[in-house]
């Protein structure tokens, strides 16, 4: 017997899918921003592999001399994302919905089923609730790392009055290097975010958007000659 029962609220949902634009624009800015100052490598006994960014991503995507733009898009949308940010967390704790996105106890041990199953080495589907041992870590994450950027990125922002988010940051270039990192793990999240839609198929994808999933369930027993439901 299939039927229809709620999977995501409301407020997860508008959370969700408000973030995903916001987090963007967020990203995008701070990428005409960082060309004004493209300092980092990855570097190994004085030899540089690696810099972020090369020339030709720079003028593939339309990055140089962008700065002042990058700067009032990345000041003004910073507000909303940290309202949306604000906004959600409150709504778990209130609402009691971190008990299903927080880690458990064996969630990172569990977390390793979760991912032999999706590289296909394990063949059973670890069990979940809402969400899976790797959704918890996953998400739970993000939530971190926002909060991560928001305080790194006012230490940059205003270094001289929020000097003790700076000194919480280390330092005014540690700050700098905690929110390119963080921006680094965000578009590695979105990727492998993405990816896991697709795996998951349209029926999870589904529920995102309307908040409802159709369930198959099983016919309830019943004693004394009764009929099965």
């Amino acid at each position: 017997m299939k039927q229809i029962k709620e999977k995501h609220s409301l407020a997860m949902r508008w959370c969700h899918w408000v973030n995903f634009p916001m987090l963007s624009i967020m990203i995008w800015s701070g990428m005409l921003i960082y060309w004004a100052d493209d300092e980092y490598s990855i570097t190994l006994f004085g030899h540089t592999y690696f810099k972020f960014f090369p020339e030709g991503f720079y003028k593939y995507f339309n990055i140089t001399h962008r700065l002042s733009e990058g700067m009032a898009f990345h000041f003004l949308f910073m507000w909303f994302f940290i309202l949306n940010g604000v906004f959600y967390v409150l709504y778990t704790l209130i609402s009691g919905e971190w008990r299903e996105l927080f880690p458990k106890k064996h969630s990172f041990r569990d977390a390793w089923q979760v991912l032999l199953h999706d590289l296909h080495i394990r063949k059973m589907a670890p069990p979940q609730n809402k969400y899976n041992a790797a959704q918890r870590i996953a998400y739970t994450a993000i939530i971190i790392m926002g909060i991560g950027s928001v305080i790194s990125g006012l230490a940059i922002y205003k270094p001289v009055q929020c000097y003790y988010l700076t000194w919480l940051c280390g330092g005014y270039h540690s700050a700098r290097i905690i929110h390119f990192v963080l921006t680094i793990g965000y578009v590695f999240f979105f990727v492998v975010h993405v990816v896991q839609v697709f795996l998951a198929g349209w029926k999870n994808f589904s529920s995102v958007v309307t908040g409802f999933e159709v369930a198959e369930t099983r016919p309830i027993k019943k004693t004394n000659g009764e009929k099965e439901s």
